[in-house]
């Protein structure tokens, strides 16, 4: 009657609560020392290829940092070598085209040379020919002026020489008659002597 009754099992629940407290004490001490024994017992025997694999990937790493630096090397060296191929082939495009532009200057300088050499002697040139023109044009003045006096000489030469055939033939007239004159002359000196000729013999008889 009194295992049923409730109070009288709340008098028992004291005596079982210890007991079970007991218990936790020792499990949970072997449940640690199992799982720690298991954790080391893991532990220990993949401490070995751990410590493999752990040196293995510090190996890989840094052969993969050494090969990427000689990578990085090569590349920088590529890089270097390329530039300064390129900086040589920028150096002999400059040079080249400085020379190609001195040269280019010096023949605009020599152009401008000639060209001022040309003008110079074709200044020249005109001056020669501006002078002769004038020499020639005074030379035909003077040619003109001479033919000129030499058709005026002509001309008086013509008027001289009318003159002088009019003279000539007058002359000519005059000393035909003169001739004639003197013909007639001679005629009657001669019939004079004949007529004192005969006077003389007819004064002798």
């Amino acid at each position: 009657m009194q295992l049923n009754n409730p109070k009288s099992k709340s008098r028992l629940l004291p005596f079982s609560f210890p007991m079970k407290k007991n218990y936790v004490y020792f499990v949970a001490p072997l449940a640690g020392l199992v799982v720690f024994s298991a954790v080391y017992w893991k532990y220990s025997s993949g401490y070995e290829q751990k410590q493999e694999d752990i040196k293995k990937k510090i190996q890989a790493d840094l052969q993969a940092k050494l090969d990427k630096e000689a990578r990085d090397r090569e590349i920088a060296a590529k890089e270097a070598f390329a530039s300064q191929e390129k900086r040589k082939a920028d150096k002999v495009a400059k040079d080249k085209k400085d020379a190609e532009e001195d040269e280019l200057r010096q023949k605009a300088a020599q152009n401008r040379e000639k060209a001022r050499r040309e003008a110079e002697k074709l200044a020249a040139q005109a001056k020669r020919l501006k002078k002769d023109i004038e020499d020639e044009k005074k030379e035909v003045v003077a040619i003109e002026a001479e033919k000129k006096q030499h058709q005026d000489e002509v001309a008086f030469l013509r008027t001289y020489v009318k003159k002088s055939e009019d003279n000539l033939r007058n002359l000519t007239i005059d000393l035909d008659k003169m001739t004639e004159a003197d013909k007639k002359w001679e005629e009657a000196a001669r019939e004079a002597a004949r007529a004192a000729k005969a006077a003389a013999a007819a004064a002798k008889k």
